[in-house]
């Protein structure tokens, strides 16, 4: 076989031709895991034709639960899908395949499920009572990282939702790393972000950390937010899907996309659809930044999962003067919405304070964004 000139690549660098035999497979993108090229499908998604009754639909879930496996309904506007999860499915495929209202039986190659495209075609939209997320409108989620105290939370309550934001941000419970800093004031917080909710108007995210916590949280807050430190905190991640509650998924500091979806695989996997994927920045090399923005996670996760994905600018920067360049970044790249953080004075912030917008910032930032939106024919929620 004659040998072809092929370019070699060392942490990234080219390091000159080598010789290599001219390949005969399919090229495959290097960075995906071995899960997405090899092996048998283990679950199918079956595709009911638009004309199935009721009683085909439900007779083809019967016959799934019957052999033991799970259904996952996905109703679409002309054809309904079911999912069937558990074992090898795909190796069942005979056992339901001659049921009445089939269209077609499909493997699902990912090793995410009911997160990907393959199961769902169309973007979910998330209904916060009102407030949709995942549709053509852009929501900005605003407010303190840390709710300090009920004046300080309903002063920036008031401006942000003036500005046209329709969901308050603010933390009760704060994972840090270090034991010494400031934790939240934990059930106070929520009471007084559940005031600025009724007095306002604006739908309230806050971050639950335990699983023990997840009732507590649930109780005050219209959406659960799960930190990066907790990305897979498997038993959180499975609590949250229970709650019945709207999840914030926060992408890991330093998972990889797969990770993350096989993340919200575990939320959706307790019957929970209502899940937001949020790209805060991943770790890398560089330290003139807190952590690095990874914008291409934004089309990218977009193109392989319905879930809507919004950014967070605050935490993946680390400077309030670049939170707005990549918000309007990232609303550039197709995110759903924005959440960001912002304090009266942020100079006497009891955390984040350097990342956080002032009013002045904050109200520039929602300028150049509408702007930027008109431009793309876009409008904010």
């Amino acid at each position: 076989m004659p040998l072809a000139l092929r370019s070699s690549r060392i942490d990234g660098m080219h390091s000159g031709p080598v010789l290599a035999a001219p390949s005969t497979r399919s090229p495959v993108h290097p960075n995906l895991s071995s899960s997405y090229r090899a092996g048998p499908p283990q679950t199918v998604i079956i595709v009911m034709s638009h004309t199935a009754t009721k009683a085909e639909i439900d007779a083809v879930v019967d016959r799934i639960e019957e052999i033991g496996l799970k259904a996952e309904l996905s109703r679409g506007e002309e054809r309904t899908l079911v999912g069937v999860i558990g074992g090898n499915a795909y190796a069942y495929k005979d056992a339901f395949s001659h049921l009445g209202g089939i269209h077609e039986i499909i493997p699902i190659t990912k090793p995410f499920k009911l997160a990907s495209r393959e199961f769902r075609r169309h973007d979910t939209v998330v209904d916060v009572d009102g407030v949709k997320i995942g549709n053509d409108e852009v929501v900005v989620m605003a407010g303190p990282c840390s709710v300090e105290g009920e004046e300080m939370l309903l002063e920036t309550a008031r401006h942000v939702a003036a500005q046209g934001a329709r969901v308050l941000r603010g933390g009760a419970f704060k994972p840090r790393t270090s034991p010494y800093s400031f934790q939240g004031l934990g059930e106070s917080a929520l009471k007084m972000m559940a005031a600025a909710r009724a007095e306002t108007g604006l739908k309230v995210v806050t971050e639950v950390v335990s699983p023990g916590d997840v009732a507590l949280v649930a109780k005050y807050a219209d959406i659960l937010q799960l930190g990066t430190r907790n990305m897979q905190n498997y038993a959180l991640l499975q609590e949250a899907g229970r709650s019945g509650k709207p999840v914030l998924l926060k992408r890991g500091m330093s998972s990889t996309i797969e990770e993350w979806l096989l993340a919200a695989e575990y939320i959706l996997s307790q019957g929970n659809r209502d899940v937001i994927l949020c790209e805060r920045g991943i770790r890398t090399f560089e330290t003139a930044t807190r952590f690095t923005l990874d914008l291409n996670a934004v089309p990218l996760v977009r193109e392989l999962s319905h879930l809507p994905v919004i950014v967070d600018p605050s935490q993946a920067t680390g400077r309030w003067s670049l939170v707005g360049p990549m918000s309007l970044a990232a609303v550039a790249a197709g995110a759903n919405g924005l959440i960001i953080e912002v304090h009266p004075t942020p100079n006497q912030a009891l955390s984040d304070g350097a990342q956080s917008l002032d009013f002045d910032a904050f109200d520039h930032l929602m300028a150049d964004v509408k702007r930027l939106l008109g431009a793309m024919q876009k409008q904010l929620a």
